[in-house]
């Protein structure tokens, strides 16, 4: 019509006709939908149709169409790294007995480092090679107000004239490389014919050294003088420490947490005539 090739009655006649047509289909869908229904409803009230409880297993279910859920486990690298962080007390060994000249209390010893850990096998992972870089803080505090003095190439404990009550320590710095054998038990797990490894989720047992450089030696020294005065002295050095340090050290725990010792093969002074070597245990924490 709008384009002129049929006139305004032959248009409203088509649409009539085309409107007929869709009621009468709309129609013949209504009445096959109520047929059914009459049948069902029919069919429920002959007692054809059971009703199934609200317990009742439909075992007609097409299983077919449940997925099992994807697991998402992942495993770790060959290699993994760990921020290691340790605490606890410090003391002397000295003709193979442990020194009573100082407090194990208040002598505290400190590890911050970086290592990594290396699965030893590729398809076990019991073995691990644990390797990296740390610093240890030794401290020792002398008991009965006693401070070190070096005496030509010795150094030896003598009283010193004012009293330490607030605090008096000798620190030894050191920069170290620590090596381990670490016994891993964490469990792999396999999946799709894939096995995954994980390290630091059950006991741990580590055995091995380290090596490094004494990069520091102070005494620090709090004290009221004569005249009451609070004074504190720090006195760097010169105390004929070892410069190279090196020993064996040891860790069995849990996950993250382990009962850490460590103990210097080299004496603490280098030519005193009673060789003093530096031990330690701690609580050692490794972030995974």
């Amino acid at each position: 019509m709008e384009s002129n090739a049929i006139s305004t009655t032959e248009a409203e006649k088509l649409r009539k006709e085309a409107a007929d047509k869709s009621a009468k289909k709309i129609e013949e869908r209504i009445a096959a939908e109520q047929e059914k229904l009459q049948e069902l409803v029919q069919n429920k009230v002959d007692g054809k149709i059971k009703e199934k409880s609200k317990n009742e297993f439909d075992w007609d279910f097409d299983w077919a169409k449940i997925k099992p859920k994807e697991k998402n486990y992942k495993g770790e690298s060959r290699t993994t790294s760990q921020f290691i962080f340790a605490f606890g007390k410090n003391g002397l060994i000295e003709n193979d007995v442990w020194s009573e000249d100082y407090s194990f209390s208040k002598s505290r010893f400190y590890e911050l480092g970086l290592s990594w850990n290396t699965r030893v096998f590729n398809t076990n992972n019991l073995l691990h090679l644990k390797y990296g870089l740390s610093f240890m803080f030794n401290n020792l505090r002398p008991e009965n107000n006693k401070i070190f003095v070096q005496n030509g190439n010795q150094t030896a404990l003598e009283t010193f004239q004012y009293s330490l009550d607030k605090r008096a320590y000798f620190r030894n710095t050191q920069l170290v490389v620590p090596v381990h054998l670490e016994f891993d038990f964490t469990r792999s797990r396999k999946m799709d014919d894939k096995v995954y490894f994980k390290s630091h989720k059950s006991v741990r047992v580590g055995i091995g050294g380290y090596a490094g450089l004494n990069i520091g030696t102070k005494q620090i020294m709090e004290y009221k003088d004569n005249n009451k005065n609070c004074v504190e002295q720090e006195i760097k050095g010169g105390y004929n420490t070892n410069d190279f340090i090196y020993g064996i050290s040891s860790y069995i725990g849990y996950k993250s947490m382990s009962l850490y010792a460590k103990y210097d093969l080299n004496p603490l002074f280098k030519k005193n005539p009673i060789d003093q070597n530096n031990i330690s245990v701690a609580l050692r924490f490794d972030f995974n």
